[in-house]
């Protein structure tokens, strides 16, 4: 699910990107262009600090194993 929110954040990145540019470019465009970016990365990095903590949990659940 992670992918999938990563590919629609890049993709809503872009088409922001694009309305900007069709009147023409200024400095205006690439202060939206840096939040937009930023936005983007910490959604992307909150995923990642997610699934890793979801990791970590997963693997203090598991049984330990005996030796033999």
């Amino acid at each position: 699910m992670d992918d999938a929110k990563k590919i629609y954040r890049e993709g809503e990145n872009k088409v922001r990107e694009a309305g900007r540019e069709l009147d023409g470019h200024d400095a205006g465009d690439d202060v939206g262009n840096l939040g937009d970016d930023i936005r983007k990365d910490v959604g992307n990095a909150g995923d990642d600090m997610r699934r890793t903590a979801n990791e970590s949990q997963d693997e203090a659940r598991k049984p330990a194993t005996t030796p033999r």
